[in-house]
């Protein structure tokens, strides 16, 4: 039997044509009975190709069940597969390999024979990629050879321009590790297959080795000959009617069956057969991958024991009056189901890089499924109390599912990375890493790269991407709008270019990283997956994704950041230094009915997650008055609910408009605490379970497949049994049709009850110091930019609105950040800080702070004493900083533009003579109110002399008006 050991999928990026899942796919149908997917120094792809191999094997397995049960069933077969294939039951065993490019000009496809040889690949391309830049990787002949234990290797032949010396390296090769050695030979469609395969046999019998054979395949199908074109003309950065002897001569580049490979390699069929040898001695698979979580043992403890003893100390600090009986059972509970599963480190783990960041007075907060639970709560992980929510803990840690629990925790902006190189520290780089994120081609960028590729003028590429994009980048909708904006949809190229387009929509572009997904291991990383340089310095990641190492059962932590925590830290520390009060998340006072109040207002500039002007327009119709109104708050102006119209249903209901009811007292279990409405995403998937008649495993999979729909396209398999089995249980199709589109819009907007209740907390807290508190809320807010919906200039603007005084930015009354200071009437007035100075370093307002002293008197002070260059001085000229000492700004930028730069300073002030070397004072005209607010917002992009429109007003308004 063939099987093919050397495919390219688009994880060779910009090369391969085709999804690993297709190679797959196909291969099923071809009647492959293994394939590897071998891409340039990568493995990024493989746990795709893994994951559809396991899903045609589920697909294959129901089939022969339905069979076993009711006789032979005609088409259709599976998903994938044809059901006049060879044999429909064929599922293709992926080989794990990569495509080793070395240096020295030599090429090895490398497969793993074991879980020895899984690891010295992975060695091997960390090797290659830490001691290269992002994306590279430099790999030699002399790293082969030290780390190519457990590996077979398959070596390439020279190409036309390849190293004179190809012929002495191949031969080191063959020297130290010949036994497990073979030489490729590929077919490249000339017609000058025959006499090459002559020619490298014959050099395979100089080196010793045996021939092999592949296609070498860079598509699955012919069909993606032009996108193969396409992508070599993006790589190379030309049209593809330039790409010359670049482009693919034929379609024929293709995976291919036993049949095919026996016909093209005719006289040489052992090399064929020698593949399926070769494969059916390739026993390693994903599946041996064992991942081993750092078993967190300290001081003699177990994980169990220090959980529990942490847990236990946790609950006397959560609850210093007692615990209720509910919460020690609660407690008790989780503990036993966390020990059952063994996710005790996972809980430790996450508690570790908590307590360091408290440590560090970094502020934190816990969200995530797991996240809401007592347990938790106790560790200090989350300051939500479990008790506000009404979720059950197997929602989150499930025995039935066996999935791993899911905790992210989000950490102030500005210091995020404080924790992430704790995390490098504690654990290593060579157990600990950053999980990547694969960025896909998606509508702007396909219509970009694509439209430049295939020639198309900057205008039209411009007006493309600038009108279609989304769901509105093909079918009839995308060819009016293209009449529309003028151009024809029937001309040849502009069609061929959107079909194109159509078609490169999610394809890989390029690995970045995730935004703070931990891999933790406890023994070696990059014997697991292989490890690489980040973009960002002193960051190392893996090259597989959050799905990836879901598939793989791979646990991760989020460590994520949020601006909104770095305000209210702030806000905290303010708090304390002006009026005594120590707050944390958790001790804030709770349900204060003036924070409702305003809140009911829409008056939530700045307050996290309901500043949006939607949120805004929501609060009045919802008027929120206690916590878990803010906990629906959050979820409902979500695209989910709002694409399931669940938001004005709501409403109704809420305010007795409309009478609540539920579609069964099954449902009205699951849709109670909402009226009826489902909202979150727990409720849209039991809406699955219990009224549709769905598995827990095929709600699952539903959660999944609406997860990764922008990436791998239709869910419509899930819609028709969805729809069916609503219909089969008595629902009426227009709540089920809306049941679904809630459902698929949950799929990549909605909120879990536990995400919703964590932002509650601090849009609670956000909003009681904005209530309490407006001036230090915004000098918070001004001291964490950039973050949220509002500039400086409205969060400045609506502080003065709620009587705050501001005063502006002064050479010697203003820090760095904006601080508050005593407004002489027994309050606190907010002084702006030098960071407000567009262009201003922090370097330069710290040297200028610290030679302040007794304060400066005149401009050439500034930069005698502080040492600052003149255009710092001019930057602050500019920005009115000189206001307090009797200058206007045209007078400062006047002294600013006469210090002498770079020369060195006078001995003496006059020359020989007694004549002073000064200029004569200049008389310079004063600045008009409407000039001084454009240079306010010139140079600090807001003013505190007066509104730009209030310069208008007069002309703005009509006559007459009052």
């Amino acid at each position: 039997m063939f099987a093919e050991l050397s495919i390219t999928s688009n994880f060779t990026f910009l090369t391969g044509a085709s999804h690993p899942e297709e190679y797959v796919q196909r291969a099923a149908c071809l009647g492959l009975p293994a394939i590897a997917i071998a891409d340039d120094n990568s493995v990024a792809g493989i746990v795709r190709a893994h994951a559809a191999a396991r899903e045609i094997g589920r697909q294959v397995a129901e089939r022969q069940a339905l069979e076993a049960r009711d006789g032979p069933i005609g088409p259709p077969a599976p998903e994938g597969l044809t059901a006049d294939g060879p044999d429909w039951a064929n599922i293709p065993r992926l080989i794990p390999a990569a495509r080793l490019c070395l240096t020295e000009g030599v090429t090895l496809t490398a497969l793993p024979q074991d879980r020895t040889g899984w690891a010295s690949l992975c060695r091997l391309l960390t090797t290659g990629r830490r001691r290269a830049e992002k994306g590279a990787c430099h790999l030699t002949l002399d790293d082969v050879l030290q780390g190519a234990e457990g590996l077979e290797l398959l070596l390439h032949p020279p190409g036309p321009a390849q190293a004179a010396d190809w012929l002495a390296q191949a031969r080191r090769l063959v020297g130290r590790l010949g036994a497990r050695m073979h030489l490729l030979m590929a077919p490249e469609y000339d017609g000058q297959d025959s006499a090459r395969f002559d020619r490298l046999t014959k050099l395979a019998d100089r080196l010793g080795l045996p021939a092999l054979a592949s296609a070498c395949p860079r598509m699955h199908h012919g069909r993606r000959r032009k996108l193969a074109d396409v992508m070599t003309a993006i790589r190379q950065g030309v049209r593809v009617d330039e790409l010359g002897r670049a482009a693919l001569a034929n379609a024929e580049c293709r995976l291919r069956s036993e049949a095919e490979m026996l016909r093209l390699f005719a006289g040489h069929e052992a090399a064929v057969h020698r593949a399926g040898e070769v494969a059916a001695r390739l026993a390693f698979s994903l599946d041996e991958l064992r991942y081993e979580y750092p078993s967190e043992v300290a001081h003699g403890e177990t994980p169990a024991e220090r959980l529990r003893r942490l847990a236990l100390k946790g609950l006397d600090w959560r609850y210093p009056h007692g615990a209720s009986d509910k919460v020690r059972a609660m407690l008790e509970h989780e503990l036993t189901l966390i020990g059952k599963l063994g996710y005790e480190p996972y809980f430790l783990t996450v508690h570790d890089v908590v307590a360091f960041a408290r440590s560090r007075d970094i502020l934190c907060q816990g969200r995530g499924s797991a996240a809401n639970s007592v347990v938790c709560y106790c560790l200090g992980v989350t300051s939500v109390s479990p008790e506000i929510g009404t979720m059950v803990f197997e929602r989150f840690v499930s025995e039935a599912r066996n999935e791993p629990p899911d905790i992210d925790v989000d950490f102030e902006h500005e210091r995020r990375e404080e924790v992430i190189q704790w995390i490098y520290d504690r654990y290593g780089r060579q157990r600990a890493g950053l999980c990547a994120t694969v960025i896909h081609y998606r509508g702007k960028r396909a219509i970009r790269e694509v439209g430049r590729a295939m020639g198309l003028s900057q205008d039209t590429i411009s007006a493309l991407s600038s009108q279609l994009w989304g769901f509105f980048s093909s079918g009839q909708v995308a060819r009016d709008r293209m009449r529309e904006i003028g151009l024809d949809p029937d001309d040849r190229r502009l069609r061929q270019t959107m079909e194109l387009v159509d078609e490169i929509e999610g394809f890989p572009r390029h690995l970045s990283q995730h935004v703070g997904g931990f891999v933790i291991t406890e023994g070696r990383l990059d014997e697991l997956v292989p490890i690489e340089n980040a973009s960002m310095a002193e960051r190392t990641v893996i090259c597989w994704d959050k799905d990836d190492i879901d598939t793989l059962g791979i646990l991760k932590v989020d460590v994520l950041s949020l601006g909104m925590l770095t305000c209210i830290r702030k806000a905290f520390e303010l708090l304390a230094r002006h009026h005594g009060q120590e707050h944390t998340l958790a001790t804030l006072p709770p349900e204060d009915p003036r924070v409702y109040d305003m809140l009911c207002r829409a008056d939530s500039v700045g307050v996290f997650q309901v500043e949006s002007r939607a949120q805004m327009n929501f609060l009045p119709r919802m008027r929120p008055r206690c916590f878990y109104d803010l906990v629906i708050e959050v979820a409902i102006i979500r695209p989910g609910p709002i694409q399931g119209d669940m938001v004005h249903p709501y409403i109704r209901r809420r305010n007795g408009e409309e009478q609540v009811s539920f579609p069964s007292d099954a449902l009205g279990a699951v849709l109670g605490k909402t009226l009826g409405v489902p909202l979150f995403q727990e409720q849209a998937m039991q809406i699955a379970i219990t009224g549709a008649g769905f598995s827990p495993d095929e709600a699952d999979r539903l959660r999944r497949s609406l997860a990764t729909f922008k990436k791998h396209g239709s869910v419509s398999e899930f819609r028709d049994r969805f729809l069916r089995g609503m219909k089969r249980n008595g629902y009426d199709m227009d709540f089920a049709e809306r049941c679904f589109s809630q459902i698929e819009g949950f799929g990549s907007y909605g909120f879990p009850e536990s995400h919703a209740a964590s932002f509650a907390l601090l849009v609670y807290a956000s909003a009681w110091i904005k209530c309490h508190h407006p001036g230090i809320f915004a000098c918070a807010l001004l001291n964490s930019q950039p973050m949220g919906f509002y500039a400086p200039a409205q969060i400045v603007r609506d502080a003065r609105e709620h009587g705050v005084t501001v005063r502006p930015v002064c050479i010697n009354a203003s820090y760095w950040d904006n601080v508050m200071e005593p407004d002489g009437n027994g309050g606190l007035a907010l002084r702006l800080g030098f960071r407000q100075v567009k262009g201003l370093a922090e370097e330069d307002a710290a040297w200028i702070t610290g030679a302040r002293g007794n304060g400066y008197l005149q401009v050439r002070d500034v930069w005698r004493r502080a040492g600052v260059p003149p255009a710092t001085v001019t930057r602050l000229a500019e920005a009115d900083a000189f206001a307090g000492l009797g200058l206007g700004r045209r007078e400062a930028l006047w002294e600013a533009k006469a210090l002498a730069g770079d020369r060195p300073l006078p001995l003496f002030a006059g020359d020989m003579d007694g004549e002073g070397l000064n200029e004569p004072a200049a008389h310079l005209p004063a600045m008009t109110l409407g000039e001084e607010v454009v240079e306010d917002y010139v140079a600090m992009r807001l003013s505190l002399k007066a509104h730009p429109l209030a310069l208008l007003r007069n002309a703005l308004t009509p006559p007459g008006a009052g």
